[in-house]
């Protein structure tokens, strides 16, 4: 093989090599989108209202025993348990052993006499019958416990509350109440108990529920406190505002023009389930605050708006 044919083919050889090398290059002098996709959002100035949710519990406060007036026998029984009754109904009759014995034949003396007559026991109260401890025909004394009724006008809430949060709940003021089935109630708190837990340092405040009462007893209810309320704030959403791992330095990402955004550190004040105060800078309703696409990010970032 001469020398001009190796020429030849080390050219032939060559162009193919020169050809990819183009292909390459040219793929990697293609431009990379860099721009972040993201929402914006503006501040709230609605105001915030912080709170807290405690538990109470449903309970009648006031429960009535009824006690045998005389010793005898129960003639008759006329309640049962889970009854309403009503204040003056009569619950049982009691004979006495000497009427039980004697009545019969003291009356054919003296039919005038009436001797031998039951004792009436009336209830003292209305209320829901929650125990019946006897049952008819039983001999009972003077005294003996016969049932347990709960007195209707005695039903509340007891709220255990934290001894520092009673300088925000006084009497007379009202709170909403939500049970675990999602409807709610106004009550009113009524009184405290003069005591404080030993262990917890709560007080027990007493709520009285405004209209119907159709709460079962031993119910677990929320009580929702409001702790603070201010109507000349500057908010954002929590997922506008960032923080650093241990939450000591905080930030937003704020628009400064169509396609750039900055970090602008903040201080927050108050914080809500969904919204978080900005104390400092003061921001303004034309600020565009990113609400997502904000995390993880540099300082600087191109950005573009899908969703405003």
């Amino acid at each position: 093989m001469t020398k001009t044919m190796r020429k030849k083919l080390f050219l032939f050889a060559l162009i193919p090599l020169l050809f990819f090398s183009c292909q390459n290059k040219t793929a990697e002098e293609k431009p990379i989108d860099t721009t972040i996709p993201v929402t914006i959002t503006s501040i709230d100035t609605s105001g915030i209202d912080t709170y807290v949710e405690l538990n109470a519990t449903a309970t009648y406060l006031v429960k009535n025993v009824v006690k045998a007036n005389a010793t005898g026998y129960l003639n008759s029984v006329n309640v049962a348990t889970n009854d309403f009754v009503t204040h003056g109904k009569e619950l049982f009759s009691i004979k006495t052993r000497e009427a039980k014995i004697l009545g019969n034949s003291v009356n054919k003396i003296d039919p005038t006499l009436h001797f031998g007559g039951a004792i009436k026991v009336t209830s003292n109260t209305s209320g829901i019958v929650t125990m019946v401890n006897v049952q008819q025909g039983d001999y009972v004394q003077d005294g003996d416990a016969l049932v347990t009724i709960n007195d209707t006008k005695s039903f509340a809430m007891v709220l255990s509350l934290p001894y520092e949060l009673k300088k925000i709940v006084t009497i007379g003021k009202t709170f909403s109440v939500t049970l675990p089935d999602g409807s709610s109630r106004i009550a009113t708190v009524q009184k405290f108990m003069p005591t404080v837990d030993t262990a917890s340092q709560t007080q027990n405040v007493v709520l009285k529920i405004n209209g119907k009462q159709d709460i079962p007893e031993n119910l677990i209810v929320k009580v929702r406190i409001n702790k603070t309320s201010n109507s000349n704030t500057i908010s954002l959403p929590k997922a506008a505002v960032l923080s650093d791992e241990t939450e000591t330095n905080f930030w937003i990402m704020k628009m400064i023009n169509a396609n750039t955004a900055i970090k602008i550190p903040i201080k927050k004040g108050t914080e809500t389930e969904n919204k978080i105060e900005i104390l400092s800078p003061v921001l303004t309703r034309e600020d565009k605050i990113l609400l997502t696409g904000n995390y993880g990010v540099g300082d600087t970032i191109k950005v573009k708006v899908v969703k405003n």
